[in-house]
């Protein structure tokens, strides 16, 4: 009898103590939600085809960025490199009167510049050759801080390809330089653009291994694949990618110029999005370029922002 007093004492204890906890905060649950990001990134510019930043589907609920391309520390003909002074090399009408504007009509939207890129004037490539790490990292610092107030940015990406340095030089410099912009407050985010290039990713990699800290997202040009890629295909890149760039923020990417390869949004890009995005593994899509875009009505820019922020199974 007294056990049976004992059971009943301590069950209805148990009971109460259960009915007194207070269900989780919001700021608890989405502790525990998945992983995913509403972040979109698009790079603009490097075509000069007369592209605005007001002709771009702008969804209110993403964060939106847009990227310039480019900024090369070329002379401003591309003849020759210049060690770290940066020039503009994207289309003019993009001025900083039009970022400011675009900033100011679109809380969400913030710009930000990409450093390199393929090619430079009458496609000659770009080549990542530094005098030494110091001078190139002071040159950069004072080139691209005074580009980066005068069109209001807010961060850079690196997109070098080619390079005429090892991967440890090329690692000192981009990191010592997204370090010191930080540091100086000139910037609040930083990105690179690696694919799947052995020589590419030797660079990326050592970069990421020395500086991950200061990079805060992965726009893996997945576009840089073959155009045959499947979905089952692509995702097993994102995989491969991820684990390269363990702890970082992986995007996802398509290109909707004709020489883009990778999984195309009409052969299934959606779909594996679609996947990830189950699996809280969605770190945000983006697009290489709005110029291509132009043409098609950026019906894709709007499925990849609705993806990002549609919340239903």
């Amino acid at each position: 009898m007294a056990s049976t007093m004992l059971f009943s004492f301590f069950f209805h204890l148990v009971l109460l103590l259960l009915i007194s906890i207070p269900p989780p905060s919001s700021a608890a649950a989405a502790a525990l939600a998945p992983n995913n990001s509403v972040l979109f990134r698009e790079y603009i510019g490097a075509e000069f085809n007369g592209i605005k930043f007001s002709d771009v589907p702008i969804n209110p609920s993403v964060d939106f960025h847009f990227i310039l391309s480019f900024a090369i520390d070329y002379s401003s003909d591309g003849s020759s490199s210049t060690n770290g002074d940066f020039n503009v090399f994207w289309a003019d009408n993009l001025t900083p009167d039009q970022v400011s504007a675009i900033k100011n009509h679109h809380s969400n939207v913030k710009v930000a510049v990409s450093l390199g890129g393929a090619s430079v004037g009458n496609g000659s490539p770009v080549y990542f050759n530094p005098s030494s790490v110091d001078s190139w990292v002071n040159n950069a610092v004072i080139s691209l801080t005074a580009i980066i107030q005068r069109y209001h940015l807010d961060g850079v990406d690196i997109d070098y390809e080619q390079f005429r340095a090892d991967s440890d030089t090329f690692a000192d410099c981009i990191g010592k330089l997204i370090m010191t912009l930080k540091n100086n407050g000139v910037i609040s985010f930083a990105s690179i653009a690696p694919f799947a290039d052995e020589d590419v990713q030797k660079h990326y990699l050592s970069l990421w291994k020395k500086y991950g800290e200061y990079i805060d997202y992965v726009n893996f040009q997945f576009y840089a694949y073959d155009s045959s890629t499947t979905v089952s295909q692509f995702l097993s890149y994102f995989e491969t990618q991820r684990w390269n760039y363990k702890g970082g923020r992986v995007l996802v990417s398509f290109g909707t110029d004709p020489l883009s390869g990778g999984l195309k949004p009409e052969k299934g890009f959606f779909t594996a999005c679609k996947s990830l995005k189950k699996q809280g593994k969605l770190q945000g899509i983006f697009v290489w370029s709005a110029d291509d875009s132009k043409s098609n009505g950026f019906r894709y820019e709007k499925t990849s922002q609705y993806m990002l922020t549609d919340y239903s199974p």
